[in-house]
């Protein structure tokens, strides 16, 4: 049975906190132990948007540890997030391209 907009299911986009240990060619800087990743995912579902962000990140040389996820910019705003204009366009491309955005990658070190 294709698929027809009357049943196809509507995407969203979330909000991820991604962490991530080292690999080989991650291309993180030398001297840290792992990073704090924020991305935005289209999904179904936050469970889709966390299968394909992990993913594309496994894919990308990428370690990830842990996941937490935020919701869509709607649960965001309702739970009192300020989203700022450049969020927001990243949101747009993530929903235009169906893809995962990283937006801000931050090294983390031991000390």
């Amino acid at each position: 049975m294709a698929l027809t907009s009357s049943n196809k299911k509507e995407q969203h986009i979330f909000t991820l906190i991604v962490v991530v240990g080292r690999s080989g060619n991650d291309g993180l800087p030398n001297n840290c132990s792992g990073a704090a990743l924020i991305c935005y995912c289209s999904g179904i579902d936050e469970a889709e948007a966390v299968r394909e962000t992990i993913n594309i990140l496994k894919l990308s040389d990428m370690s990830p540890l842990s996941v937490t996820g935020y919701g869509t910019v709607e649960e965001r705003i309702d739970e009192g997030h300020e989203i700022e204009e450049h969020e927001y366009e990243l949101i747009k491309k993530a929903k235009n391209d169906n893809s995962v955005v990283i937006a801000e990658i931050t090294p983390l070190f031991e000390n």
